[in-house]
């Protein structure tokens, strides 16, 4: 358990979404106990023990759909569906039919980053910004141009005419959810009327950058553009960490945040987020997932049987 929490540090420094499952009950006979405790991954993979293969998949599948909503909640897993309609705020139950032990209590605690603000230049502004992030429980990084944060949730140039052009090219190209020029609105119109962008593109750009709250000082600016930022409520999402490296003046590929994929086990009905650690086993060309080791072994020696 502690190499496991210590892996979850390393995730946390690394800004890599998780859900760390716990179980908070166990009734005889399982395999799990109170205090047993499991990472799911971004791409479905686990990390420690929460029960046998059933309850797993169960847990990787709820844990993957906490991971789209940032939500966390207690799960029960039972063997018996009579308890699936009483339904309560923070509790989900689920009956997986194939559970072997008794009913299984874990808590879901969903591990999403704080949203990341990268601000660009040194000028006061920049530095306000930085401060004034950092107060509300955001991460805030300052830096060059050509290292704009995968993951940051808004960019702003504060650098007063320094690689203006290529900071609001890499983040608008990046796809990120803000992004603003703290210039006057007469130079903004020409630095926007200068980026390699289209007409649509170009209207992402909050310039003048912040709300009018009739900030002057470079804290009051700082707090007004936060203030928008948080109006526009970027959803944090998980792309994998990195960073955008200059030049990045064509478009580049983004992966879509999608829907947890699903597939129907064949023998029991229940269903099974596809991953690489599910488990699955090819038939005739067509890849069937398995809920549990039960279900694999049923279908490999009589496919006909469930085709």
């Amino acid at each position: 358990m502690t190499d496991l929490l210590h892996r979850a540090d390393r995730l946390r420094a690394d800004r890599t979404p998780f859900v760390l499952a716990t179980v908070v009950r166990a009734e005889r006979p399982t395999s799990a106990k109170a205090g047993d405790r499991a990472l799911v991954l971004p791409d479905g993979t686990m990390e420690g023990f929460v029960g046998g293969t059933c309850a797993e998949s169960t847990v990787r599948l709820q844990g993957l759909r906490l991971l789209e909503t940032g939500e966390s909640t207690l799960l029960r897993i039972t063997p018996d569906g009579a308890d699936v309609t009483s339904e309560r705020e923070g509790l989900l139950t689920v009956s997986n039919p194939c559970l072997s032990g008794g009913t299984l209590e874990i808590f879901l605690e969903t591990m999403i980053p704080a949203p990341l603000v990268y601000v660009q230049g040194e000028a006061p502004v920049a530095r306000a910004m930085v401060d004034v992030a950092r107060s509300i429980g955001w991460e805030a990084v300052s830096g060059p141009a050509s290292a704009v944060p995968l993951d940051a949730s808004a960019v702003v140039v504060a650098s007063h005419g320094r690689d203006e052009i290529e900071s609001l090219t890499a983040a608008v190209r990046a796809d990120v959810p803000y992004i603003a020029l703290v210039a006057s609105r007469k130079r903004a119109l020409a630095v926007i009327g200068e980026l390699p962008l289209t007409d649509l593109e170009k209207a992402r750009i909050h310039a003048p950058a912040g709300l009018d709250i009739g900030a002057r000082t470079a804290p009051e600016i700082a707090l007004s553009i936060l203030a928008e930022v948080i109006s526009k409520r970027p959803r944090q999402t998980a792309p994998p960490p990195g960073r955008i490296e200059l030049p990045l003046l064509q478009p580049v590929a983004k992966a879509a945040v999608s829907k947890v994929a699903v597939a129907k086990d064949v023998i029991c009905a229940m269903d099974v987020a596809i991953s690489p650690d599910a488990l699955q086993y090819e038939h005739e060309g067509t890849m069937y997932y398995f809920c549990g080791s039960g279900c694999r072994r049923a279908f490999i020696d009589n496919p006909a049987r469930y085709l």
